[in-house]
């Protein structure tokens, strides 16, 4: 019997995988690999689809973080509130700008950042927060914006998980005063390889990331400022631009399957499933459930050939490379609990019925014969 995997690339919908190549050798035959026609037009597209600001592609999801930071004004002295339970790139980002890392527990039903939770962190070095859209459920972003309002706070989002949710009808990167997305490969949008955005309301900041992008240059060799070199490439965005326009089929299928994880794993052994909150939609980057048997569980799901995965198993405060940060053991409760019990299922496009039935039938097996 086949494994099933956690996450794999199938040709969902069908056909999709025969148009991103005829896109690459389109690209290709075109000789422009640079900062060309694929990337700007792109850049349209995509901010067309959240409908709201300037897109500006970069290298990574990682450049994209650092680059809003930046353009925000935000550096050296100021405090910037984020959710402990995220990857990492979004610590490092902040650090990486010069600024301070606060780090705030999330809400123990959504795994996201809270404006109550937002709030308790605020001193008068606070510059801005970012709001995570975890797993790919939007934050409750309207509390967050009254808050961010009231406090004279720049709001960012790291939209990495989050391509095509919305809160309020709204897409998730048109909710704050900036954005950052990543097309890693396995997310909703993903490129062929590393790739990013940033994007913006605010031409000035837009104009900004598009220099520093690209060494600072308004042309070529005329720096007006200093910048890096952090450009999304042509043929990254040749494909990204083939995969949008089959985005929300593919978010519209995460859906679907979770649906179903949703009703057949409903009351099985101690599973706390994912809850969507009012108005936060969900994409379902991440099927993340959680159980206190989480290491048996795992190791009976490999014996039966299924792959799982954990997001995230440390904690941000207990990293060893933030240690200068202060914080220790009992710190952040909730985000220890979520580590401690966070099991990530097999989710994906293209992911069968019997694969999916293999999942189901497998944990309801161990919970009736394992424990």
């Amino acid at each position: 019997m086949q494994p099933v995997p956690y996450f794999a690339f199938r040709d969902f919908p069908a056909g999709l995988e025969m148009q991103v190549q005829q896109a690459l050798l389109a690209a290709v035959a075109g000789k422009q690999y640079v900062l060309g026609p694929q990337v700007q037009a792109f850049e349209n597209e995509f901010a067309a689809y959240i409908g709201g600001g300037a897109v500006v592609g970069v290298g990574n999801g990682y450049d994209a973080l650092v680059i809003a930071l930046k353009a925000s004004g935000v550096g050296a002295g100021d405090e910037v509130i984020v959710p402990v339970n995220t990857f990492i790139a979004t610590i490092n980002a902040v650090l990486q700008v010069g600024a301070k890392p606060v780090l705030a527990e999330p809400d123990i039903y959504t795994y996201n950042l809270t404006a109550e939770s937002t709030a308790k962190h605020i001193t008068p070095k606070t510059k801005a927060v970012i709001a995570v859209h975890l797993y790919g459920q939007v934050c409750a972003m309207e509390p967050l914006q009254q808050l961010a309002q009231e406090s004279n706070l720049l709001l960012l989002e790291d939209a990495a998980q989050a391509h095509g949710a919305t809160y309020k009808d709204q897409f998730a990167g048109s909710l704050g005063h900036g954005a950052a997305f990543s097309f890693y490969p396995t997310k909703n949008l993903g490129a062929l390889g590393d790739a990013g955005a940033v994007v913006t309301p605010d031409a000035a900041k837009a104009d900004f990331a598009r220099k520093y992008r690209n060494y600072g240059e308004a042309q070529k060799y005329n720096s007006e400022q200093i910048g890096i070199n952090s450009r999304l490439d042509e043929l990254q965005a040749a494909v990204l631009r083939v995969k949008l326009q089959q985005l929300q089929a593919m978010n519209a299928e995460r859906q679907r399957l979770a649906q179903v994880y949703l009703r057949e794993l409903k009351q099985v052994g101690d599973f706390i499933l994912p809850f969507s909150a009012p108005d936060c939609g969900h994409v379902y980057h991440i099927f993340n459930i959680r159980t206190k048997h989480r290491g048996q569980l795992q190791a009976w799901l490999r014996e039966q050939g299924i792959a799982t995965a954990i997001h995230y198993p440390v904690p941000v405060h207990l990293q060893q490379a933030y240690a200068t940060l202060g914080y220790k053991q009992g710190d952040f409760p909730v985000a220890e609990e979520l580590a401690n019990t966070s099991l990530s299922l097999p989710l994906f496009p293209g992911l069968t019925a019997a694969e999916q039935e293999r999942v189901i039938t497998a944990i309801k097996a161990f919970f009736r014969d394992s424990l």
